[in-house]
């Protein structure tokens, strides 16, 4: 074991091997292991710029970090056609437009609005509160009595039971919120669902564990994880691009539920221009398996693979991401709000696709990766 270094003395070792001692004999004085001192060259040994002047590693990533912060922030501003002097009313307004498009850190920098200020704007506006609310409560209903009814009922026959228990809905919402929890009644159709239901045993792993394709859009994989805070579970839905290791498209919950995949994969359809003869993969979870997003993939022409039974290592890839966003960056933070939390899922996803370097992509970054491709697909 050694003890922890400042870093003048992590500088001085550097120094020392730079002037000609030898690794072996720094690790030996230092008790340090070989990867730690390499990885100390790397970071404090210093270089030599087109001015003569002395610039560690460390020196030039923190600033091309903060020159690419700077380059983001004037992007914001342009996009949002207002500045920081703006009222609050139009700068809420035009944030909310480029929501999703940077981190919420980097918006609320940009035009110098507090991030509690703007989550209260996007996620407590009265109406959105309310509608919500409502719609929370109905579900509760519906699932009450389509159970009491031991999954007999379709949506009139439970819209009738409500009016008559005094809570006026229309059999259309019934209907959409009873899709939206996959609740399906028995009916004449029963024994070919059932059929079906059966079959989906034998559904192929079309992937069978081969990670790497030759483009973009062609595998997409995707899984669930939850993480608690504060007494309360959270859902982070995500789907990633096998060519690139990208994310292409992620959503939070606090329910697992169908509607959190079908909104996910709708959002990455949507963003990679509804690609063609493409393949989905991922475990048999209750929600990638029910009728809505199967009609959802069959809609769109997606061929649907699934992992093994019991064997997680078939959606390797989707997994591991999962343990580095947990490992890097969950377990490492006590969250104090839900908007804490949203936050730093949101800047993970945007540091893994744009900084974090990936060992399966010879370490470059998943955006790095594929504005290679399209440079070498469409040469200039």
């Amino acid at each position: 074991m050694y003890t922890k270094l400042t870093d003048q003395e992590k500088s001085d070792i550097v120094a020392a091997y730079t002037n000609g001692r030898s690794v072996a004999f720094l690790c030996m004085v230092h008790s340090v292991p070989r990867s730690t001192l390499y990885s100390w060259i790397k970071r404090y040994q210093t270089l030599k710029s087109s001015t003569q002047t002395n610039v560690s590693h460390n020196d030039y990533y923190n600033l091309k970090r903060r020159a690419d912060k700077l380059e983001e922030r004037l992007k914001i501003i342009k996009a949002a056609g207002c500045g920081t002097s703006a009222p609050l009313k139009e700068k809420l307004v035009a944030l909310e437009k480029l929501h999703g498009q940077h981190s919420v850190r980097a918006l609320c920098e940009a035009l110098d609005v507090s991030r509690g200020t703007f989550y209260n704007h996007i996620f407590r506006r009265k109406d959105v509160a309310y509608r919500d609310k409502r719609r929370e409560e109905m579900r509760a209903h519906i699932k009450a009595v389509f159970e009491d009814s031991r999954q007999r009922y379709g949506a009139n026959k439970v819209c009738a039971v409500l009016t008559d228990r005094g809570i006026r809905v229309t059999p259309k919402y019934v209907a959409e919120l009873m899709r939206e929890m996959d609740l399906n009644s028995v009916n004449k159709d029963s024994k070919r669902e059932h059929k079906k239901k059966l079959s989906l045993n034998k559904k192929q792993n079309v992937l069978q564990r081969k990670f790497n394709t030759i483009a973009p859009n062609i595998v997409w994989v995707s899984d669930v994880t939850c993480f608690k805070v504060k007494e309360q579970y959270f859902y982070i839905c995500v789907i990633m691009d096998l060519f690139s290791r990208r994310v292409v498209s992620h959503a939070m919950s606090k329910n697992n539920s169908t509607y959190l995949i079908t909104s996910t994969f709708r959002k990455a359809f949507k963003n990679r221009e509804c690609p063609q003869n493409l393949t989905f993969h991922s475990d048999r979870g209750v929600q990638y398996t029910s009728n809505a997003f199967r009609k959802l993939l069959c809609m769109n022409k997606v061929v649907q693979s699934f992992s093994n039974s019991g064997k997680p290592h078939d959606n390797a890839v989707a997994e591991a991401f999962f343990a580095s966003l947990k490992k890097e960056e969950l377990y490492r933070t006590n969250y104090k709000s839900e908007s804490q939390f949203r936050e730093s899922v949101e800047d993970y996803v945007l540091f893994y696709n744009t900084e974090r370097p990936h060992r399966t992509l010879a370490y470059r970054t998943p955006d790095r990766f594929e504005q290679e491709y399209d440079r070498k697909k469409n040469p200039a």
